[in-house]
């Protein structure tokens, strides 16, 4: 069984995913799987240089802090960037057959499941959603970065609403029950 995990920037995905995964869950995180294919594969790594500039890789590693400060400022930049990474990322999957080789579920943790198609391989799915300004707060206490910032990745994502839509379960993770309980109300609702 594939379960996706999605949730925006500051849903608290992340925590439930570990939460999860803790439980014996497999996890698969697309954003540090696809950092660990742009630095390994080179054909990725030329497209990417292609589309941002070579300053995009400094000896061999992927910078995302330049990579996001392209991105989240330019709309088609991303979506040009997304067109070369999620279809990496898709593959990865599917060659690796982790999903095929165990009998535990595997969880694909990404914040951009149903814009990048990977709810497509998924049985069922899965919304973390939370209010936006308690989003706000986590990802600026987490990342010590500028509100703006933030701001401009929350608009790069779907709204809590259009992913709450689109899952087949959602979870509300607004500090009102621990990361644990959230966790065992997934695994009873699977």
């Amino acid at each position: 069984m594939i379960i996706g995990l999605t949730g925006g920037i500051g849903s608290g995905k992340s925590a439930i995913a570990r939460g999860l995964q803790q439980m014996g869950y497999r996890v698969y995180d697309t954003d540090s799987e696809a950092k660990r294919l742009l630095e390994k594969d080179a054909y990725l790594q030329a497209r990417v240089k292609d589309l941002l500039g070579d300053e995009c890789y400094a000896d061999g590693h992927y910078q995302t802090a330049v990579v996001a400060a392209k991105v989240f400022a330019d709309e088609d930049l991303l979506q040009a960037l997304n067109a070369i990474v999620h279809p990496a990322v898709e593959q990865d999957i599917l060659d690796s057959s982790i999903h095929q080789l165990h009998d535990s579920p595997l969880i694909i943790e990404s914040a951009l499941l149903f814009e990048s198609g990977l709810n497509q391989i998924c049985d069922t799915t899965i919304a973390v959603i939370a209010p936006e300004e308690l989003r706000l707060q986590r990802v600026i206490a987490r990342d010590k970065t500028d509100i703006n910032k933030v701001r401009a990745r929350m608009r790069a994502q779907m709204s809590d609403a259009e992913r709450a839509a689109k899952a087949d379960l959602v979870v509300c993770n607004d500090g009102t029950l621990s990361i644990e309980q959230l966790c065992r109300y997934i695994t009873q609702h699977l």
